[in-house]
């Protein structure tokens, strides 16, 4: 359900990582509002489940979002069924237990346990290449045409790039590193006509974090006491309340004057400071 509608009719969207629970959502909405949605994902089939449940405006394309030729050929695809995108979201991203300590801090001489000179160099470098050299590569590649037309850009960040969460040191250095590369976007592409914002979702329940928020049997794991205590509203976020800001951002009309931001969902997590 959306809260309000824009005219979106004028857009050809791309949006990557569209077959996970964010972007999904995320395309369904733009689509709503009269936008041809062409939804990108290495999962295809995921994908293609959104794009069938949506309809005619919206078609699924695989692509590996690390691999420019892959990249280029689902923009191909994406101009050959829809025309030149205007509108592009780099929604790929995610974490890697490879990246991910066991433990909040340091606990000297406890065996057994991933603590921060055991992760592996093949994970960290995993997690930033899935959040920023993923939107690097297909923001050249899509961001070409813009150059020309003008757009619009977003990108997801998170409530992580404001205060970094314990056990996960790449994802949160990877997502502070997407709001900064936002801004950046946002200063280069300004002369062109392009708008680049990010969202950065604070928690939210996804297929990628859902083990670590419930146990099996439906109860919350104490990492979930521990978030909900920190978060002034005292709840995780519903994919819905997101999606107005996607629509306020999306709408040249609404927001034509904003860009290089960074707009916290979130709660009001990275305003608390505990105390």
């Amino acid at each position: 359900m959306i809260p309000f509608k824009v005219d979106l009719s004028d857009k050809t969207i791309a949006v990557t990582g569209a077959g996970g629970v964010i972007c999904s959502a995320f395309a369904k909405a733009l689509c709503a509002c009269g936008a041809r949605v062409a939804l990108l994902d290495i999962n295809y089939d995921a994908a293609k489940a959104v794009a069938d449940e949506i309809g005619e405006n919206a078609f699924a394309v695989k692509c590996n979002c690390l691999d420019k030729n892959s990249i280029i050929e689902a923009k191909d695809a994406v101009v050959s069924r829809f025309g030149k995108v205007n509108f592009l979201i780099n929604g790929a991203g995610g974490n890697n237990p490879r990246a991910s300590t066991d433990n909040e801090t340091m606990t000297p001489d406890l065996e057994g346990v991933k603590d921060f000179f055991a992760l592996e160099e093949s994970g960290l470098k995993f997690v930033f290449d899935l959040n920023i050299t993923s939107a690097f590569l297909v923001t050249q590649v899509f961001a070409q045409d813009m150059v020309k037309t003008g757009g619009t850009i977003i990108n997801i960040s998170s409530m992580n790039a404001y205060r970094p969460l314990t056990k996960i040191p790449a994802y949160s250095a990877a997502k502070a590193g997407i709001s900064n590369f936002t801004q950046w976007l946002a200063v280069h592409f300004a002369p062109c006509g392009i708008r680049v914002n990010a969202i950065a979702p604070g928690f939210f329940v996804t297929n990628q974090n859902r083990a670590l928020l419930f146990n099996e049997d439906g109860t919350p794991t104490a990492r979930t006491g521990k978030i909900l205590a920190a978060t002034p509203m005292k709840k995780f976020g519903e994919i819905d309340d997101l999606i107005g800001c996607l629509l306020w951002l999306a709408d040249d009309k609404a927001s034509g004057f904003v860009t290089g931001t960074v707009v916290a969902v979130d709660g009001g997590v990275s305003a608390y400071s505990g105390v």
